[in-house]
């Protein structure tokens, strides 16, 4: 059995602030806390103990692509045009760039202060569309990067059969996604073989890419012979889709899926950006979680998700890092609020009737996160995975704050800086605001994108 003990002087506990905490955590779960102690010699001492957020959506490749993308041609630039960069990226990059490039995407995310990632993986096949020797090559990459920098991961292979809606043909660099629904599932048995080495908290889903990438009776197939575990979908990211689906299917994507599927706590709606009153209520009742990517639906011009309306229902959300042009939690949650603010000309938006939108944002993205990663965490209680995070607040932008304004502080005025340390299921993988093998995975991201854009 591991055990270690951690003494906060001030912890955000489940029900609230504690001060002089300690927990101790046997075999990657918070077994003890005890409030109003002295800490132990073998403690690990820390100023501000909270618990640490689930990146639940992330495309790890796309890290490498980071500052190529902002250069604008003749007409305009939208998703579309990006999309189209991105295929023609997937040309070159190999299996073995891929774990680089995942590897350094979770360490930035470790030291960002997230524990954990949702890595909706859709990058299966060589270039041509030929699956390698191994199915699940590439998630075995996905895999080895996860353990290699301690991160928890729960792995969501992306079932893509077709090129757009209405059973379109695969084309370009979609090749390497696709995957028939009957190769699929022999698809996700492999990547849970790949898996078994990692960590007990590890966890595999599936994520059927999106409503134009597959179709309906296939759909609730794959659905039906997966009854556990997580379920991401890209639902609404782009009002173009919504008319390709509404055009094909008749109904608009998000009311579709809550009239066609057994949407609850397993799903993840991705990018649930542009619904309409009536689903942006039914997803809320739904129970599914809301995956938002403020940084990269800022950076695609996507558009603003309907957050006071959504939180109004009760609906459950968490954030991630998506293309990962950037990867800084307390940026994400502070675009989310800003671009509420934008458009509503209006303050402190993203909290239901009075209080912190920094305790509504941050904890909201803790509990709704690992519910869509499955995870047993989201905040500090006895019995849940030790996925915690530890931030100084002598640093200028936290230490006139008091409890009541921390998150807020966190959220709206702190940098990652403030990280010292991070565990996942009780791993201390960021001690000192870095992880062990900063250097030696940011020198072997160097060489592979170098290789990538060169080769």
């Amino acid at each position: 059995m591991t055990t270690t003990q951690i003494f906060a002087r001030r912890a955000r506990l489940e029900h609230g602030w504690a001060a002089n905490a300690t927990l101790r955590v046997e075999n990657g779960r918070i077994s003890q806390i005890v409030r109003d102690s002295a800490p132990a010699a073998e403690a690990r001492r820390v100023d501000t103990l909270l618990p640490a957020l689930g990146n639940l959506h992330s495309h790890a490749f796309q890290r490498a692509m980071a500052g190529m993308t902002e250069r604008r041609r003749a007409g305009q630039d939208s998703f579309w045009t990006w999309r189209t960069l991105m295929y023609a990226f997937l040309e070159r990059i190999t299996p073995e760039q891929v774990e680089v490039i995942a590897a350094q995407v979770y360490l930035e995310m470790l030291e960002a202060g997230y524990a954990s990632v949702g890595e909706f993986h859709y990058l299966h096949h060589q270039p041509d569309g030929t699956p390698f020797a191994d199915l699940a090559e590439m998630s075995g990459r996905i895999a080895a990067a996860a353990d290699r920098t301690g991160i928890g991961l729960t792995l969501l292979p992306v079932l893509y059969t077709y090129g757009a809606a209405g059973q379109q043909p695969v084309a370009g660099g979609q090749r390497r996604f696709a995957n028939d629904p009957e190769r699929y599932a022999r698809l996700v048995e492999a990547a849970k073989a790949a898996t078994v080495p990692l960590p007990a908290d590890t966890v595999v889903g599936i994520a059927p890419h999106s409503l134009r990438a597959t179709a309906p009776d296939e759909l609730a197939a794959t659905v039906a012979t997966h009854p556990d575990g997580p379920v991401h979908i890209h639902i609404a990211e782009q009002t173009a889709e919504i008319d390709q689906i509404e055009g094909w299917l008749g109904s608009r994507p998000v009311a579709w899926l809550l009239d066609n599927q057994p949407v609850d706590s397993r799903w993840c709606l991705i990018h649930a950006t542009h619904m309409i009153p009536e689903e942006t209520e039914g997803a809320a009742r739904s129970g599914a979680v809301a995956g938002l990517c403020p940084i990269t639906e800022a950076n695609l011009g996507d558009g603003i998700f309907d957050g006071p309306r959504y939180l109004a229902a009760g609906g459950a959300f968490g954030v991630g890092s998506d293309s990962n042009v950037r990867i800084a939690l307390g940026e994400e949650l502070r675009m989310l609020e800003y671009s509420q603010r934008l458009r509503d000309r209006a303050r402190n938006v993203l909290v239901p009737g009075e209080g912190s939108v920094g305790e509504t944002l941050y904890l909201g993205a803790a509990t709704g996160g690992a519910t869509a990663l499955g995870r047993d965490a989201g905040s500090i209680r006895e019995g849940a995975l030790a996925d915690l995070v530890a931030i100084d607040t002598s640093d200028p932008t936290l230490c006139t704050l008091t409890d009541g304004q921390l998150l807020d502080g966190l959220c709206f005025a702190a940098g990652d800086r403030v990280v010292t340390d991070v565990w996942s299921a009780g791993r201390h993988v960021v001690s000192g605001g870095r992880h062990p093998r900063r250097d030696e995975i940011r020198a072997a991201y160097a060489r592979a994108v170098s290789d990538l854009l060169t080769g």
